[in-house]
């Protein structure tokens, strides 16, 4: 932790005095950076982190249309004895529901569930098993190796209140349904289905019902997220290119599985047209998110740390016309799924980062104001410390 010098010294530095913090060129309320505990060093755009989970694994925080709400997937015991991840719904500001509940169960509490998503009309989109068998479905081993993740062919896309009554299948049918995320006009739901045999994004039409498929090529395509005007979508893909490669990622579908060791951020029209390739980089690329003035995307990735730590991601931001990136976290820890507020002030997202900065695998969501122009007081931001 800084010593007190430490702080007045960073408070000098950027033109302030300990009587008069800076005030948030957003009009957001004065900031301290003495009790922003939670922020690491660089991290220029991000301040006041809110630490809103503690414990377990916690991720893919979604904001509700007003900014009110956050929906996510949790396996933490204490509040989930399943076993398996389940989706809850929390205040965005931490505090409890009227009735005293801080987090509220929304999917069925069988099977296993992942990537819940609001509705404008407040209710809730997730992905669960439960239909197929209340258990939680098994964990794959390492393939030879090789790090993968499941594609269960149980789960079926769910629509429920925001108390989680009334669950009712909104996409269904055999095979892998999930990922799915709504666009900001409320039109339209895209996800992730192998139903024409690879691992596609497609699009429902919560008007028409109708279904379109977006995507055409060999590899996973996911975790797509529509753009704040609802004209474009971004997401992850991977793209297997030799005989070897195309083996074994068919190899691997088969059995279930994708290995999510090599994939990078694409973006399209919503109608899957004007495909463009945003990232090209080594390792991991996924869960990009728009920023709200649709000119850059925030993404997480490994490929700075795959030569010594390839298992810690950071969130980056890269624009789209001169592809410039910027590294957004740097708690030296797991950080990724970022998503905006729809008032763009706000950012949450799922971090190992603590305020003791002790190593932990533990995974909590964290929310976060968002600086869009720092100033000094951001970069000098703990770079004085205790020695």
């Amino acid at each position: 932790m800084r010593s007190l010098l430490g702080v007045l010294i960073v408070l000098f530095v950027a033109g302030c005095s300990t009587g008069n913090p800076e005030v948030q060129n957003t009009g957001q309320e004065q900031y301290d950076p003495s009790k922003d505990t939670l922020r690491f060093p660089g991290e220029l755009h991000l301040r006041n982190i809110r630490q809103l989970t503690f414990g377990g694994n916690n991720a893919e925080a979604y904001w509700s249309f007003d900014d009110s709400l956050l929906v996510f997937q949790t396996d933490w015991q204490k509040i989930n004895p399943q076993g398996c991840d389940q989706i809850f719904v929390m205040r965005a500001d931490g505090k409890p529901f009227s009735d005293g509940v801080r987090y509220r169960l929304v999917s069925t509490g069988k099977g296993r569930t992942t990537c819940s998503y609001f509705l404008p009309d407040g209710r809730i989109l997730y992905a669960s098993t439960h239909a197929a068998d209340s258990a939680c479905p098994p964990i794959p081993e390492r393939r030879g190796g090789r790090y993968v993740w499941p594609i269960y062919d149980t789960y079926d896309i769910y629509v429920a209140n925001p108390d989680g009554s009334d669950p009712e299948v909104l996409i269904g049918g055999p095979g892998y349904d999930a990922e799915a995320t709504v666009s900001p006009d409320g039109r339209y739901v895209v996800f992730t289905s192998d139903r024409s045999g690879d691992l596609e994004l497609w699009r429902y039409d919560l008007q028409t019902g109708e279904l379109l498929q977006l995507t055409h090529e060999l590899g996973y395509d996911g975790g797509a997220f529509f753009s704040r005007d609802s004209k474009k979508i971004v997401w992850r893909a991977s793209r297997p290119k030799t005989e070897e490669e195309v083996r074994v990622y068919k190899e691997l579908l088969a059995q279930g599985l994708v290995q999510p060791t090599e994939m990078d951020v694409y973006i399209a029209n919503i109608d899957g047209s004007n495909v463009q390739k945003v990232t090209d980089l080594p390792g991991a690329q996924w869960a990009p998110f728009f920023h709200p003035d649709g000119t850059k995307v925030l993404f997480c990735s490994n490929h700075h740390r795959l030569q010594d730590r390839p298992w810690l991601f950071d969130i980056f931001m890269v624009d789209l016309q001169t592809g410039a990136m910027e590294q957004i976290t740097h708690s030296g820890t797991f950080d990724a799924f970022p998503m905006f507020s729809f008032d763009g002030k706000k950012l949450v997202f799922a971090s190992n980062r603590n305020k003791e900065r002790k190593p932990t695998r533990e995974t909590n969501i964290f929310v976060a104001d968002w600086v869009e122009h720092p100033t000094a007081i951001d970069s000098a931001f703990g770079k004085l410390r205790k020695p």
